[in-house]
């Protein structure tokens, strides 16, 4: 996703759906974790610069 294409905000340009950097979300690192239903995935960036989401 290009960088232009991306708000500060968390909603999208085109529609209502939310936006996130995957940067932001692993605070510049790789990995971050996401909690849904009390259930943790893990999101990773990989070197290829591709994201793998694992429980």
């Amino acid at each position: 996703m290009a960088a232009d294409s991306v708000h500060n905000t968390p909603q999208a340009r085109d529609g209502d759906l939310p936006c996130y950097r995957a940067e932001d979300l692993t605070q510049g690192g790789v990995q971050a974790r996401i909690v849904l239903d009390e259930q943790v995935y893990t999101l990773r960036i990989t070197r290829a610069g591709k994201l793998i989401l694992t429980k």
